[in-house]
């Protein structure tokens, strides 16, 4: 499945802010939206707790987050949870 992250293509164009429809369809190998798994290479540094979160992931069964405005992340089990919380937090 197409990871859909807005962080990709916002590194793909240089620039951090909300992404609107037509930058979801740049091409990019960065572009989440339109390639499957991970981009080709990193978009930022991690941190010492990211690098060791990769090695030993969490069990959780969530595959969707939306972040609100104040940067707090709200996660989802369902397509259709993930939608609820995207009308809710996003607009």
């Amino acid at each position: 499945m197409a990871l859909q992250i807005d962080a990709t293509i916002q590194y793909a164009l240089g620039r951090n802010r909300a992404i609107p429809e037509q930058d979801k369809r740049i091409q990019s190998p960065y572009n989440t939206y339109l390639h499957v798994g991970l981009p080709p290479g990193p978009i930022a540094c991690p941190g010492l707790k990211s690098l060791v979160a990769a090695l030993d992931p969490a069990h959780v069964g969530y595959l969707y987050y939306v972040a609100d405005s104040s940067g707090h992340n709200h996660y989802a089990t369902t397509y259709q949870e993930f939608l609820q919380l995207k009308a809710k937090y996003v607009g």
